[in-house]
């Protein structure tokens, strides 16, 4: 089964480490890929752009409407993802547990619905 592992944090705090504390979490970051890598759970993943890059798009009344940021004012913003196959909810905890962001932030771990593509 698929899950979607969304990694969320605070990008104040991020900013306010020392370039040798951000080297170590990077550095932990590839360590970590590495092994989900090697262990067959990795399918896809990525660090986002800060937030001060967001846009957010809404159709109202057949209007599109753009605005600058995220969706919502929150006190951790989504960070970046990671996409893992897992055997069940609690492989899939796990393999959270181990995103060293999770120690700062919080991951949340959400199934992805596959639908069958039809060919026509």
């Amino acid at each position: 089964m698929q899950y979607l592992l969304l990694i969320y944090d605070k990008e104040a705090d991020w900013n306010k480490l020392s370039e040798a504390d951000q080297a170590t979490m990077y550095k932990e970051y590839g360590e970590f890929t590495q092994s989900i890598m090697q262990s067959g759970h990795h399918k896809a993943g990525h660090q986002l752009q800060p937030i001060s890059t967001a846009t957010t798009v809404r159709v109202r009344d057949k209007k599109r409407v753009v605005t600058d940021g995220p969706f919502a004012e929150t006190k951790e913003q989504l960070g970046g993802f990671y996409m893992i196959e897992a055997k069940d909810l609690d492989d899939a905890i796990a393999v959270a547990a181990r995103i060293p962001s999770a120690r700062y932030g919080s991951i949340e771990v959400r199934p992805i619905v596959v639908h069958n593509q039809v060919s026509s």
